[in-house]
């Protein structure tokens, strides 16, 4: 089990750049053969880079699981043939798209954001073959970026409530512990990504806040 601490792309916003999906890591084009092997080392995955429309903002846009991807309708044709290779895809539309901020999935269930309409839960819920489920989290309506899972457990906003800590544990079948990264940031999902095997964190995460990440997704 890995756990690093260590800025990419000159930012501690790990998330927003970087997405988990299932057994593989997508990551920007731009990041470096050094960065692409630490990444693959840390959190055991191969990793694919890519773009979605030329974005970099790989993790905020792109969320699935070993079923299935979402991916926000700014996807070219080619982004969407790349990912097609890896698991079903649905594109998200309607201005309501950015997947990564919106979701929050492992391969139990998965957490929307209530701004999703219930037709594209239902959606959501076919390609990806898990139950999905909106919830706000701790007052959030983008689940993705105040909240980080993986198979073993879920870290989230300080703020969540019991009941919706009630919910986050049934559908993704996981205990949930509260937490912060990048020296008392609660937007956890935008600073970490994790897989089973690791996560890394931006550099400004503390060592209590690395304690935290470790318990809270079974990486001891």
């Amino acid at each position: 089990m890995t756990l690093i601490s260590s800025d990419l792309l000159g930012t501690s916003q790990i998330g927003v750049h970087i997405a988990a999906v299932g057994n593989v890591i997508f990551a920007p084009i731009q990041l470096s053969k050094k960065e692409v092997k630490a990444l693959e080392d840390a959190l055991g995955l191969e990793v694919a880079q890519l773009s979605v429309d030329g974005s970099a903002l790989v993790g905020s846009l792109i969320a699935g699981n070993t079923h299935g991807i979402a991916v926000a309708d700014i996807a070219s044709e080619e982004d969407i043939d790349r990912l097609t290779s890896f698991g079903d895809v649905v594109v998200m539309e309607s201005g309501v798209n950015a997947a990564g901020n919106l979701l929050v999935v492992n391969e139990n269930g998965a957490i929307a954001s209530p701004v999703l309409p219930k037709e594209g839960l239902d959606v959501l819920s076919e390609t990806l073959k898990v139950d999905c489920v909106a919830v706000n989290i701790a007052g959030n309506d983008i689940p993705g970026s105040v909240a980080v899972c993986n198979n073993k457990g879920i870290l989230v906003h300080p703020d969540v409530t019991e009941s919706e800590v009630e919910i986050i544990e049934k559908i993704l079948g996981v205990s949930a512990m509260v937490g912060t990264v990048s020296f008392g940031s609660p937007y956890v999902g935008s600073g970490c990504v994790a897989t089973d095997h690791g996560a890394w964190v931006g550099s400004q995460t503390a060592g209590p806040e690395l304690n935290r990440i470790e318990d809270a997704l079974g990486l001891i």
